[in-house]
């Protein structure tokens, strides 16, 4: 990162660059999916980008253990981040843990950690791919 590492970085900027590489990467899977018209497209997006979503998808993760320790550490500072913004249509709960999924995943972008970054997203897409099957 050019300035400065990320762990120097607050939580809702992690968060704001982690929510444009997660979009970016969710764009790519429906696009390629084939599974939607290009009039559709925004609305197969925002399954999977929804704060109820990443939510949903951060607490499978700490059920499950699959975040590690320094993992856990970035998901509560973003989690426990003071935003001026307050949420619609969602609970606060969910929105923070939203803004820790994004503080994470920008965590890693920023980190240049590729190989995991690409697990943790395509581990989201997935679940959510199963969510809506069910």
């Amino acid at each position: 990162m050019k300035h400065g590492a990320p762990e120097s970085l607050n939580s809702l900027s992690l968060a704001y660059i982690g929510d444009a590489i997660y979009e970016v990467y969710v764009r790519e899977h429906v696009l390629c999916s084939g599974r939607a018209k290009p009039k559709q497209l925004h609305n197969h997006t925002v399954q999977y980008v929804s704060a109820n979503a990443q939510s949903a998808v951060l607490h499978d993760w700490l059920a499950t253990d699959m975040l590690t320790e320094d993992e856990i550490a970035v998901v509560k500072r973003g989690r426990n981040a003071k935003s001026k913004s307050t949420p619609k249509n969602m609970s606060i709960a969910d929105y923070r843990h939203a803004t820790a999924f994004e503080a994470l995943i920008g965590f890693h972008y920023l980190s240049n950690n590729k190989q995991r970054l690409d697990t943790l997203q395509s581990y989201a897409v997935a679940w959510i791919d199963q969510q809506k099957t069910k």
